[in-house]
């Protein structure tokens, strides 16, 4: 690497970097060559983590634009867009979406774009591909595929592997197949099956180190061991709806209020009544706070039109009193949320 500031060597001009916030990085490349190298080092990166000034931003892809995905910087409350998913699916959805390693990984899913003759969704109601998002040179790349196709599953994080489980495959057939992504190999590991499949999409959130798989319109949970990897049932009588996890604890959006599930112990937090007429919309935690973003303004005895909103709409749990606050809305993205995750960089 060539000096990049006068009179300093390069090790402590590349601390001097690591401590400039993200958003800005794409102006830095336009320095000079030896800059642009810098900013699109790994090592750049390593020395962020070094020194405490990693930042935790949020991803989100809407129905609209189609595969589009924007990231959101919570302490300067700006959106930055990246580059289009390059996936052949046109209006990919019921994908999962985590992150890992520094890096976006959008999962499987299908075509959202459906025939009004023939309801078919572009003849891919469930794929295996999985895509990478990399910030550090701004590109998506393939990665190793799933051993299953699958679409409305759980996905989450566990020990930095990514671990899918259940959803559809292809012909819309429930499976209970699970499986595992080494991202440092690429590679792909079975897993045991579910105990239960069910005709219904599921879900999942790690709490206590535990992956905890949830079908909608059930009360029984499977979980994951992140240590034995195996599978067992509970049945812990959560409350269906939007879920975010916070600080190692379990929130629900349900009856127009925010819960919160402290093992078999239930109490509301704050009222939610706002959220009543919207649909599609993203619940997700960061920090201390549980963020609402995007989704439908459903109609009302008033008005029958479904409204796309881009409105982002942030809990703060920490303190004496939880409040809500609006935050500034997606600059691109618009209507039901398709994919929502968070990234360390």
């Amino acid at each position: 690497m060539s000096e990049l500031i006068d009179g300093l060597p390069d090790a402590v001009a590349l601390r001097c970097l690591a401590r400039v916030p993200f958003h800005l990085y794409p102006k830095l490349e336009l320095v000079s060559k030896s800059w642009l190298a810098a900013i699109r080092s790994s090592e750049l990166f390593r020395v962020r983590q070094e020194i405490g000034s990693s930042e935790d931003l949020l991803c989100v892809c809407a129905f609209e634009p189609e595969n589009l995905w924007q990231l959101y910087d919570p302490l300067r409350d700006l959106w930055i867009t990246i580059p289009v998913l390059p996936s052949r699916i046109r209006h990919l959805a019921h994908f999962g979406a985590v992150s890992t390693a520094g890096k976006l990984f959008v999962l499987g899913g299908g075509s959202d774009d459906v025939d009004p003759l023939t309801g078919d969704q572009d003849r891919n109601f469930a794929t295996n591909e999985v895509w990478s998002y990399d910030p550090i040179i701004h590109r998506w790349f393939q990665r190793a595929s799933m051993l299953v196709p699958r679409a409305m599953f759980a996905c989450c994080v566990l020990g930095g592997r990514i671990v899918v489980a259940g959803g559809f495959t292809s012909c819309r057939k429930s499976i209970s197949q699970a499986e595992m992504y080494d991202p440092d190999r690429d590679v792909w590991i079975p897993l045991p099956d579910l105990h239960h499949t069910h005709n219904s999409a599921c879900t999942g959130v790690v709490i206590g180190g535990k992956l905890h798989v949830l079908h909608k319109g059930l009360s029984t949970v499977q979980i994951l061991d992140d240590v034995q990897l195996e599978w067992r049932v509970e049945d812990y009588g959560w409350l269906q709806g939007p879920m975010a996890v916070v600080q190692g604890s379990l929130y629900v959006m349900s009856h127009g209020h925010i819960f919160k599930h402290d093992g078999e112990v239930r109490k509301v937090v704050i009222s939610a009544s706002e959220f009543r007429q919207r649909i599609g919309f993203a619940m997700i935690g960061l920090r201390d706070e549980i963020y609402v973003i995007g989704g439908d303004i459903g109609p009302d005895r008033l008005n029958w039109d479904i409204k796309p909103t881009s409105d982002v709409d942030i809990l703060t749990t920490g303190g004496e009193r939880p409040t809500w606050r609006h935050a500034a809305s997606m600059t691109k993205c618009c209507g039901a949320i398709r994919g929502c995750a968070r990234l360390r960089i």
